[in-house]
């Protein structure tokens, strides 16, 4: 649990609705808000140079959103924690042909800014996932995605099944689009879904706040990086003692 800051005599929040934007708190962990590492993933959605880094066709766009929670450091901490538990990593990165011809010839919304600025064509460096994120041995890269929901045109779905998934952790660009969609589809899908609110940005801080405050907690069990990492390894303390360890 996570007390609310400067008055811990108040109800605490609960670990899935840790999004604190004031100090930081001590967080710690009970036993109904563990996360078991063997039946989790965690979903990377679009950490690729296009948003990530200076030069990217849309950094420009989400540059401020990403300092002012510093959302990559935040996500790469979430990465290694997840490598060291054995969550299952799911990198989603989102790529088309030259021309775009996967898509309608006459986009429009977020499609037509992609298209617009010639973002993630397969191939380039835009492309291509940054290298502080990049896949390692072990983990997972779908193939496929073309639009915003990560189980629309991918077999994310069979991919989580097969392996034995409840649980969904996401991360990743942008807060109200990718991330809120997938978030919804996983929902739906009957997964646990919890959204990492300071491993995701926006092209706006309303925008990103917004999804945050009014659509996360509906949809998913927002949690910010630090708390999940404690989930994990509070897990993996309570397995560890039940073997007798």
């Amino acid at each position: 649990m996570c007390h609310r800051p400067g008055d811990p005599s108040l109800t605490p929040w609960p670990l899935w609705y840790d999004h604190t934007t004031g100090p930081a708190c001590q967080i710690t962990v009970d036993q109904e808000d563990l996360v078991d590492p063997t039946r989790t993933a965690v979903v990377l959605i679009e950490f690729q140079n296009d948003f990530t880094s200076e030069g990217g066709a849309l950094h420009g766009a989400v540059q401020a959103s990403m300092e002012a929670t510093g959302m990559l450091k935040n996500a790469q901490d979430v990465l290694g924690a997840a490598r060291a538990a054995g969550v299952t990593v799911i990198h989603s990165p989102i790529q088309f042909a030259a021309g775009y011809g996967e898509i309608t010839s006459h986009p429009y919304g977020i499609l037509k800014g992609v298209v617009d600025s010639t973002a993630f064509v397969k191939g380039t460096w835009g492309a291509e996932i940054v290298a502080d994120m990049a896949p390692a041995e072990g983990d997972i890269v779908l193939e496929g995605k073309r639009g915003l929901d990560a189980f629309g045109s991918t077999n994310l779905d069979f991919i989580l099944r097969s392996k034995g998934i409840a649980t969904v952790a996401l991360g990743g660009f942008l807060t109200n689009c990718c991330v809120e969609s997938t978030m919804r589809s996983a929902y739906e899908r009957g997964y646990e879904v919890i959204t990492l609110t300071d491993c995701v940005a926006g092209t706006s801080a309303a925008e990103h706040d917004n999804a945050i405050t009014y659509d996360y907690p509906m949809f998913s069990k927002p949690m910010s990086g630090q708390a999940f990492s404690a989930a994990l390894a509070g897990a993996q303390g309570a397995a560890d003692t039940s073997r007798g360890y």
